[in-house]
């Protein structure tokens, strides 16, 4: 099969078409066609030598895939209602940027009625991750207010449309320009600040009555959950899911305790395929129809030829994307 692979840490251009042997599905997995493969965050890290592979896991990147189902363990496959020839989007630990990707079983979820396998590969990475972060974690209930950080990201354009989906009430996003603003408004959000010329605590605050936010989606750390700490309300929660601004942070640490405020967070890929099944399940029955009934819909940005991914790579790190980026096979 052609794979894109990592020749050395660096720059995108180190990403290269290569021929791998085609992988084989054992116990409990599946073997997918990939039409598409989804682009994100970590396979950056991962390209730059900052993400290490979980053990176990394809030195090819790429977390997320779309296709079609070649092969695999039958009784698997039929104890959770795939088959041969159904169409399918996959989590994965790795090995995504490739003609052939093996999935276990459990985080496989049918392509959602009406969307073609480019829509579908931008689906599974940050749909878990919100899920899991905002929902699990960070327990967001219907009428809570909601705040995301970075919300033309992948992640953020996702957070946006299921907070309001699941009935959050005021919905709140930080971004790097007005444009980016405007485009969050677009996609649901009550509000959208941008963080190079507002300071999203004060206006969090404002736009909240003194109150603070119920949940905030962090992908930045760093000084920002000091700021948080002070937005935040009580029995407030901040997930972080992501360092882009440093791993390092220094806050009020009494706020914490008179708020009664939750500091979380959580990665994903390391996670065992029972925690993502589980995850799976719940956006099977609780997303899936909305994104069927064009509730949500996916927000993509840009597509590439697999062949190009270092473009892809480069288009992510210049931060100029509203969505999410696919590499098409």
């Amino acid at each position: 099969m052609k794979a894109i692979e990592i020749a050395q840490y660096g720059a995108p251009e180190v990403l290269r078409l290569a021929e791998r042997p085609d992988p084989v599905a054992g116990a409990g997995e599946v073997l997918i066609r990939v039409a598409a493969s989804g682009v994100n965050r970590p396979d950056v890290l991962q390209r730059t030598g900052n993400y290490p592979v979980p053990p176990g896991a394809s030195d090819i990147p790429g977390l997320e895939v779309a296709g079609t189902i070649v092969g695999g363990d039958a009784q698997a496959m039929a104890a959770a209602g795939f088959k041969a020839g159904d169409r399918v989007c996959a989590l994965v630990a790795g090995g995504g940027y490739a003609e052939l990707c093996v999935a276990p079983v459990g985080q496989c979820l049918p392509v959602p009625q009406g969307l073609s396998d480019t829509e579908a590969a931008s689906l599974p990475e940050t749909f878990f991750t919100v899920w899991s972060n905002v929902f699990d974690r960070g327990r967001l209930q219907p009428g809570e207010s909601f705040l995301v950080q970075g919300g033309t990201s992948g992640i953020g354009v996702t957070a946006i449309q299921l907070a309001k989906a699941m009935g959050a009430g005021m919905v709140m996003a930080t971004a790097g320009s007005d444009a980016k603003c405007m485009a969050c408004i677009e996609l649901g959000a009550d509000q959208a600040f941008n963080y190079k010329t507002q300071d999203f605590a004060e206006e969090v605050k404002q736009h909240t009555g003194g109150k603070g936010v119920d949940v905030i989606l962090d992908m930045v750390a760093g000084s920002y959950v000091d700021r948080e700490v002070k937005c935040v309300a009580e029995d407030g929660r901040i997930v972080i899911i992501a360092v882009q601004g440093g791993t390092k942070s220094e806050f009020n640490a009494g706020l914490v305790l008179r708020r009664r405020i939750t500091v979380t967070g959580s990665t994903l890929r390391p996670r065992p395929v029972a925690f993502k099944a589980a995850i799976a399940a719940a956006l099977k029955k609780n997303v899936w129809p909305l994104i069927e009934a064009k509730k949500i819909n996916p927000v993509i940005h840009s597509t590439f030829a697999a062949a190009e991914a270092s473009k892809a790579h480069t288009l992510m790190e210049s931060n100029q994307h509203v969505g999410k980026i696919v590499l098409t096979w």
